[in-house]
């Protein structure tokens, strides 16, 4: 996977903008990097497109940035030129695809049935967009061609938005979901920075969906754990289940370690629904992990919370 298309899947969700003034185009990606969405895609609907992706490149390095509703030749080299590390359009236009293919740049051409998805594979891309994704079906279409296609990735855009963003990225398949619900156009206009940046937090927080999955205590041996777990049974009527190295208790919200793990005190599970992404964002944000630790299940932060280890767990 190229650079560029690992950054997508991480983001998770590529807010799709249109902007009328490029003197808004800075503070609305600095909204989003807030919010925790530093990607964008930029649509070629408005005069402002380019000068604004120049703006944004310029100002704001950390965004990645792209060009959408690409349509012509003289479009795709304007988005280019003004420095768009991918390139989307709403149909599949070979002529379009292969030139862009042909400037070394990421491009997601829109396909909408498979006869376009196998043209877009027999130009050699891996990843596509899906457009528009509700109208056409939605994640039901899309497990349903998928079988002939397993090499093949789509980012989903038209109809996507909270409500329903888990169900795509759900599916190993989707590279991300494009969606404008957090940046809309009024929102844009008025200049609700801080609005653009609450709803991009929620969106970014409900694609993770980060849950306590149970909490681990230390004790020095099998003996030790034996007896907290009796007390918990005792107090509070929970049923215990040993296993080699841990007791569980209850629904497995407490774990009592036969013998000391991770964290002073013990460890701490957060759940997530998608741990490769929330590892890559918290790396973004300065956290560091026990990298020994991190599988496709599992993985530790270095540092503790008021003694215990802090590790986020696939759900």
């Amino acid at each position: 996977m190229s650079d560029v298309l690992q950054r997508i899947y991480e983001v998770g969700i590529v807010p799709v903008i249109a902007i009328d003034d490029a003197e808004k185009a800075v503070p609305l990606a600095k909204a989003l990097v807030r919010g925790g969405l530093p990607a964008a895609e930029v649509t070629f609907r408005t005069e402002a497109a380019e000068e604004s992706i120049k703006r944004i490149i310029a100002e704001v390095p950390e965004m990645l940035v792209g060009a959408g509703t690409v349509l012509t030749k003289e479009q795709a080299d304007r988005a280019i030129a003004a420095g768009s590390q991918f390139i989307v359009s709403p149909g599949f236009n070979p002529e379009i695809t292969r030139y862009v293919i042909d400037k070394g740049v990421l491009m997601m051409p829109g396909t909408a049935t498979p006869g376009e998805m196998e043209q877009a594979m027999g130009m050699g891309l891996s990843v596509v967009k899906f457009f528009p994704a509700e109208q056409n079906g939605g994640i039901a279409k899309l497990k349903a061609v998928a079988g002939p296609y397993k090499n093949l990735r789509w980012m989903p855009t038209g109809g996507v938005n909270e409500k329903n963003m888990l169900d795509y990225l759900s599916f190993k398949q989707i590279i991300a979901c494009g969606g404008t619900w957090m940046v809309k156009k009024d929102l844009i206009e008025a200049e609700n920075w801080e609005e653009i940046e609450r709803l991009t937090r929620q969106a970014v927080q409900t694609m993770f969906g980060f849950k306590v999955a149970h909490i681990g205590i230390n004790t020095e041996n099998a003996e030790e754990a034996r007896r907290a777990a009796e007390l918990f049974t005792q107090l509070l009527g929970m049923p215990a289940k040993e296993g080699n190295s841990s007791i569980f208790m209850g629904e497995k919200e407490i774990e009592i370690m036969k013998s000391p793990f991770l964290g002073r005190n013990g460890h701490i599970a957060i759940q997530t629904n998608t741990l490769p992404r929330a590892i890559a964002y918290f790396k973004a944000r300065g956290f560091a992990f026990r990298e020994e630790t991190v599988t496709d299940k599992a993985a530790y932060f270095k540092d503790e919370i008021a003694g215990f280890a802090l590790h986020l767990l696939q759900k």
